[in-house]
């Protein structure tokens, strides 16, 4: 019975990778699932070959461990054909073959646990307001890009050293990054956010000769507050310096967002909508168009790359189909990427599925558009 009962959780837990999590709690379980399932396909296979206890329910319990099994096995074998089309893809719009490995080798979920991480430096960039950034230098020689990366939390949580991981892998990847700290909700409203992303720009400018920064070359990356975030500064500042931005699982559209709340057992989108903005859709209606990217995109707007998952509770999929359009009808340079097995913060591992995708993608993207 206890074989038939934990064998029984682990197939409940395996669905996680099909469907979108019904709760918060089991969003985080849903990260762990899809993006280290071999851990739990592993684990299924021991309870599978274990055998003990009363033999009464050994047959139907193996027969649901075996189901287990290949569902924990979906994330792997879709990656594997996203990847095959990925390259071909990523040409017709970039215009560019990549220069990196193939966006997905099983065995990195492995041997890719211990991968260096490259030190930063600890910067105050606005000391009006305290904030500091974390700049992790380029590998190599001469003045390199920037990627100024935007963290997520809601617009009230989170800070600079939220899933660290890709600024190591873009900085040996020869990309200067500085990842920003910013003014947070309630406190702070928007466009207070926007404003610190300029302020970090102008700063890094300011530091360029002796940080070996390309100035004509900044993209701005962030996830899904941040993502939000990245869009609007890309969108609206009207910088010449940001080359292109890089959106996360981002909402793009605040007012079809608060029109369309998440599921109050996973979120209260609404809620956080309005402490960010200072007010409901009613009250502040101006501010939910100008912070949708959506509602901004001009002609001039700079390449985009957007990724997504499917299964994400928190923003749906559905918000990169909406700026899509939008990039479309104005001719915009961009990508989408979205992840059939995914969930929001997939890559909180760069060695999972998703965590690999995206970062060949990114990677690709980067090449491309600091390239022209």
């Amino acid at each position: 019975m206890i074989r038939l009962i934990l064998i029984s959780i682990l197939l409940l837990f395996s669905l996680l990778a099909i469907f979108r999590a019904p709760a918060n709690i089991l969003w985080y379980v849903a990260i762990l699932v899809t993006e280290f399932c071999w851990i739990f396909f592993l684990l299924t296979g021991l309870l599978v070959c274990w055998k003990f206890g009363s033999s009464q329910y050994y047959t139907i319990s193996t027969m649901i461990g075996l189901v287990a099994m290949a569902i924990y096995l979906v994330p792997i074998w879709q990656a594997f054909r996203l990847a095959r089309t990925l390259d071909d893809d990523l040409e017709a719009v970039l215009g560019s073959k990549g220069t990196t490995a193939f966006a997905f080798r099983p065995l990195q979920m492995i041997t890719g646990i211990n991968a260096k991480k490259v030190p930063y430096s600890v910067m105050t960039y606005d000391k009006a307001h305290e904030l500091v950034l974390d700049f992790y230098p380029a590998a190599g020689s001469g003045k390199r890009p920037c990627i100024v990366v935007v963290h997520g939390g809601s617009w009230a949580a989170g800070d600079s050293r939220q899933l660290p991981e890709l600024n190591s892998e873009l900085a040996k990847a020869g990309y200067h990054v500085a990842s920003i700290n910013y003014r947070l909700a309630p406190k702070h409203n928007y466009p207070a956010p926007l404003e610190d992303v300029q302020t970090a720009l102008d700063y890094l400018t300011a530091r360029a000769p002796e940080l070996n920064i390309d100035t004509t070359r900044f993209v701005i990356l962030g996830r899904s507050a941040g993502g939000e975030i990245a869009l609007s500064a890309a969108y609206t500042l009207h910088d010449e310096r940001i080359k292109a931005v890089i959106c996360f699982y981002g909402p793009t559209d605040m007012v079809w967002g608060y029109e369309n709340p998440t599921s109050p057992l996973v979120l209260d989108s609404r809620k956080i909508m309005e402490e960010y903005l200072g007010g409901t859709l009613d009250e502040k209606r101006d501010l939910y168009i100008h912070s949708s990217a959506t509602e901004t995109v001009t002609t001039k707007t700079p390449p985009t790359l957007l990724v997504f998952a499917e299964n994400d509770p928190l923003v749906s999929p559905r918000h990169g189909n909406r700026l899509s359009v939008k990039l479309k009808a104005q001719g915009i340079k961009h990508f989408e990427l979205y992840l059939p097995w995914g969930t929001h913060g997939f890559d909180y591992t760069l060695n999972g599925p998703g965590g690999q995708i995206s970062t060949y993608t990114v990677k690709r993207f980067l090449e491309a558009v600091l390239e022209e």
